[in-house]
């Protein structure tokens, strides 16, 4: 069974920088897609960033330039820097398994999120 944990949300100000990881456990094959997603209160769910075990990433125009998606494959570990933090990036975020490898691509499987809330 596919189980996703995300870690490393918390509350910065606007400016500063967080780290989320995303670790998985359970066989989802040797070529996979994992990404993240972010929803605000009120608003729909985003999709932010997708890497590709093969080492591609893509990311939204929202957060590029600000955030890196990286994945390591040996630990089947995801993760999400952030900078340069605005009070908009302020929402959940969950890491997905996904079908369609971009950002807001079908997911098969979600983690349960972490919170990251940004000041002004």
């Amino acid at each position: 069974q596919v189980q996703l944990a995300e870690s490393g949300g918390g509350s910065v100000q606007a400016g500063g920088s967080l780290r989320l990881s995303c670790a998985a456990s359970g066989y989802f094959g040797n070529r996979y897609c994992m990404g993240w997603f972010r929803q605000a209160p009120g608003k729909e769910r985003e999709g932010v960033a997708a890497a590709d075990s093969d080492g591609s990433t893509t990311y939204a125009d929202s957060v590029k330039g600000r955030f890196t998606i990286s994945l390591d494959n040996a630990k089947y570990t995801l993760y999400l820097e952030m900078s340069s933090l605005k009070p908009e990036d302020t929402a959940m975020y969950y890491c997905a398994i996904l079908r369609d490898c971009r950002p807001g691509g079908a997911a098969s499987y979600w983690g349960q999120g972490t919170q990251v809330t940004v000041s002004s």
